[in-house]
């Protein structure tokens, strides 16, 4: 079990806190969505995991074990992934992996072994030779992936795995991030993309302005348990509309194309359609009594996905 109790960081001493008492804790084997804004915290926060930043107060253990013990016992049980291309373009596919191989300090026959099974993994054989700087967009971050896994780590982050693939290759990756939790590695993941994290992860954190908003099993985090009613128009809500409801109904939130009432009761949903009738707006698509991963996101933080 990893388990990050109340970390703070600062990057300068008079800075507001990247990380303000931090506390999780992620299951052996689990594929773990970290999720919140740009500027959140989570970068900070993986990068305290892998051993890149030391911690300043707070502190972070592995099955029991203080992270440097662990690191200094089991160099390459941890692995990080970053979003940008960690290789190099002018080496070849098989070149950088076996560079890499040889940084990590594996013996010779092992780096052989390695990164075989990675270009395995990663589908990677009919670009072995290619120039690492002339691949796409998708075999780039298939290359970054089997560079994290050639020291067979335990632990895997994983910043952003899927930014600027086209849909083949995302699907690609998913599929293999997962049977890499169903191998029994731990994956932390994080991504702007909440449907990738609910189609992966078994438990979640939200973190914002260096908090957790909230961590747990992803069932659990979904849970709704004051019924609301979500609806998808074709067009934006009158203001007029938009501002009599927030005065009639407690929970109501609208953006550009949607609209939400928690709690809302299933008798008053007639009424509410006819209204929208009158007001031009049709319905495209409508949920109640449950909620997706990006509903509970926007609703802690209170923020646009990506600003």
């Amino acid at each position: 079990m990893i388990v990050v109790h109340d970390l703070v960081h600062r990057y300068r001493p008079d800075a507001s806190p990247a990380l303000d008492g931090v506390t999780l804790q992620i299951e052996r084997g689990s594929l773990f969505g970290l999720l919140g804004p740009n500027g959140a915290g989570k970068t900070t926060l993986i990068s305290l995991v892998a051993g890149l930043l030391a911690a300043q107060l707070g502190r972070i253990t592995i099955d029991g074990q203080p992270l440097a013990d662990f690191r200094s016992t089991q160099p390459n049980a941890i692995a990080l992934v970053p979003q940008d291309y960690a290789f190099y373009p002018m080496l070849t596919v098989a070149e950088n992996l076996a560079f890499f191989a040889g940084v990590q300090g594996l013996a010779r026959s092992l780096q052989t072994e390695r990164c075989a099974a990675a270009i395995h993994f990663a589908r990677l054989e009919g670009v072995a030779r290619q120039l690492a700087g002339e691949l796409s967009g998708g075999l780039r971050r298939r290359l970054n992936l089997a560079i994290g896994l050639l020291g067979d780590p335990a632990l895997l982050l994983l910043d952003e795995p899927t930014v600027g693939v086209d849909p083949q290759s995302r699907h690609f990756l998913l599929d293999a991030i997962r049977d890499l939790g169903e191998a029994g590695k731990t994956v932390i993941y994080t991504s702007h993309y909440m449907d990738e994290v609910e189609a992966l992860c078994d438990r979640v954190a939200i973190i914002d302005h260096g908090k957790v908003l909230v961590q747990g099993r992803l069932t659990d985090v979904l849970r709704d348990e004051a019924p609301a009613l979500t609806l998808r128009l074709d067009r934006a809500l009158p203001s007029t509309l938009a501002d009599d409801w927030a005065v009639r109904y407690p929970g109501f939130a609208h953006t550009r194309d949607s609209i939400r009432l928690h709690p809302f009761v299933a008798e008053a949903l007639p009424g509410l359609l006819a209204e929208l009738q009158a007001a031009d707006c049709q319905p495209r698509a409508l949920s109640f009594g449950t909620q997706n991963l990006e509903e509970v996101f926007m609703r802690l933080t209170r923020r646009s996905l990506r600003d």
